[in-house]
């Protein structure tokens, strides 16, 4: 299975970004999605999980997403939230996988077995930050994620 994550577009959906997730089987938005119209591409390209992030919560779009969400990504227990900071401190078990957004900051992170994964921002650049997303490579017990930049 091909997950695609991508997060902080800030309503700017790069073509980049799009031909970077097409043909993942999954994609999962964390949150500052800008526009309801991001939404509907990345819906068009596959089945989506997404949360809102703190530029979405006053945007009446954006009101019946969810701030966090649990979720299985071929059998690995996956939690979604926008902000690291958001995540509890003592995470149950069966949760694996971590993705946040928020910093922009690209990040693959692996403690005590558990993966913690930013894809970075895939909207405006900021600062000098890459411009990246993700993609998740599940093989069964096997998961193999890495950043993708989309500019030079």
């Amino acid at each position: 299975m091909r997950v695609g994550v991508i997060a902080d577009t800030h309503g700017l959906l790069r073509p980049e970004a799009v031909d970077a997730l097409v043909g993942c089987e999954l994609i999962v938005h964390a949150g500052d999605i800008g526009k309801p119209q991001v939404i509907e591409v990345l819906e068009a390209l596959a089945p989506l999980q997404i949360v809102r992030g703190n530029n979405d919560v006053k945007l009446p779009w954006a009101a019946p997403l969810a701030d966090v969400l649990r979720f299985d990504m071929g059998g690995w227990q996956t939690l979604l939230v926008h902000d690291i900071a958001d995540v509890p401190a003592a995470l149950d078990e069966p949760v694996r996988v971590v993705i946040t957004g928020h910093s922009h900051k690209p990040l693959i992170d692996w403690r005590e077995g558990r993966l913690y994964l930013n894809p970075g921002s895939a909207g405006p650049r900021r600062f000098k930050l890459p411009v990246t997303v993700a993609v998740i490579e599940i093989k069964g017990e096997r998961l193999v994620p890495r950043i993708i930049p989309l500019l030079d």
